[in-house]
C-alpha cells in the first residue's frame, strides 16, 4: 500500500508541472490581428551630399505586407524534462546539451509568414508627405511614406486618389490628392502611366509654387510620347489679301518614363544579403524623342517659324 502511495504521489508531481508549462506555452492568439499587419518599416535612401559635403541618407519608409519577428523552432515533446529522456548513453547525453546550449539560428523574417493582405488588395502607402532634404547640388524633394494599409487592386488601367501633404508641420501645410495610376497585371511591356496631368497652385513661404496632379491614365510602354499643348499665334491671308490672325495649337509632346537598369543598393543586410538597407538612385537612360513633326506658319511680327512636335520616344543608352 505505501509502495503504491508512493507512486501515485511521484506521477501527480511530475503531471502538474507539465500541464502548467503547456498552458503557459499555449495563451490564446488572435490570428487577425497577427495577419493584419501591413506596416511601414525603415527604408533608407540614400539623396546625396549637404552643403557641408556629408552624406546624407533619408528614412522614406516602405509599406510591406507581411508579418515582422523570428520563429524559434519548437522544442520536442518532453525535452526539457530529465524523466522523458531518450538518450541512449550518456555520450549522447552530452552532444545533445553542447548542441542545445548553442543559440537558436535566426531565420529570415518572411520565413513562414502568412500575407496580410487578402486578395485582391496590396499593401500600400495612405499617409505620404514630401520633405525638402538642402543639398550640395540645391534643394531636393523626397517623398516619405508615414502609414500604410491594404488597399484594393483595380484590374483595370484607372486613375486613382493620392494623398501628399506639402509643407508638412508649417503654417503653409497643404493636404492635396495628386492622384496615381494603377497596377493592373498587363504583359508585352505595357503599363498603367499618366497620360494628362493638372496643374495646382500651392501656396509657399516663397508666392506659390506648381504641382502638377494626375487627371488620366492609360495602358502605355515604360519610354511613351504623352500630349503637351502650346498656342501661338498664327498670321494668315485670305483669298481677298485680307490679314487675319489666328490662335495656332500645337502638340509638341513630352516623352515621360523610365529606362532605369543597374543595381540600386548601397548597403545590404550582413544575414540577409537579399534584403537592401539603403538605396541610391540607379544608373537610368533617358527617355528620348525618335520622331519629330515640323510646323511652320507665320508669326504676327511676319517671320516664318517652325516649331518642332514629338512623334514618338524611345529609351537612349
Amino acid at each position: 500500500t505505501l509502495h503504491k502511495f508512493l507512486c501515485l504521489t511521484f506521477l501527480c508531481f511530475l503531471f502538474f508541472p507539465v500541464a502548467g508549462v503547456l498552458n503557459r506555452q499555449s495563451p490564446r492568439r488572435n490570428l487577425f490581428t497577427e495577419r493584419g499587419c501591413c506596416k511601414r518599416q525603415s527604408h533608407f535612401f540614400y539623396v546625396g551630399q549637404d552643403i557641408s559635403g556629408s552624406p546624407v541618407s533619408v528614412d522614406v519608409g516602405i509599406c510591406r505586407s507581411h508579418c515582422g519577428g523570428t520563429q524559434r523552432p519548437v522544442a520536442p515533446y518532453g525535452a526539457g524534462f530529465p524523466g522523458f529522456s531518450k538518450h541512449t548513453s550518456m555520450l549522447d547525453f552530452l552532444r545533445t546539451k553542447k548542441l542545445r546550449e548553442r543559440p537558436p539560428p535566426e531565420l529570415p523574417v518572411t520565413s513562414g509568414l502568412e500575407p496580410s493582405c487578402s486578395a485582391g488588395s496590396s499593401c500600400e502607402p495612405t499617409a505620404v508627405r514630401v520633405e525638402r532634404v538642402l543639398l550640395f547640388e540645391g534643394p531636393r524633394e523626397v517623398e516619405i511614406i508615414d502609414e500604410c494599409h491594404c488597399g484594393a487592386v483595380p484590374t483595370e488601367c484607372v486613375r486613382m486618389p493620392a494623398l501628399k501633404t506639402f509643407f508638412f508641420e508649417t503654417p503653409y501645410e497643404t493636404v492635396l490628392d495628386v492622384g496615381k495610376c494603377s497596377s493592373p497585371e498587363v504583359s508585352n511591356g505595357f503599363s498603367c502611366v499618366p497620360t494628362k496631368f493638372e496643374p495646382v497652385l500651392l501656396d509657399s513661404p516663397n508666392s506659390v509654387e506648381l504641382v502638377q496632379a494626375v487627371e488620366t491614365c492609360e495602358l502605355r510602354e515604360s519610354c511613351y510620347r504623352t500630349s503637351y499643348i502650346e498656342q501661338y499665334y498664327e498670321v494668315v491671308y485670305g483669298a481677298n489679301g485680307i490679314k487675319e490672325e489666328r490662335l495656332k495649337e500645337i502638340d509638341v509632346g513630352r516623352c515621360l518614363g523610365g529606362c532605369s537598369s543597374g543595381n540600386r543598393c548601397l548597403l545590404r543586410d550582413s544575414r540577409l544579403k537579399e534584403e537592401c538597407l539603403v538605396w541610391a538612385e540607379g544608373s537610368s537612360t533617358s527617355c528620348v524623342p525618335q520622331e519629330y513633326d515640323s510646323h511652320t506658319f507665320r508669326s504676327r511680327n511676319g517671320h516664318i517659324r517652325t516649331v518642332l512636335a514629338i512623334g514618338s520616344c524611345k529609351c537612349q543608352s
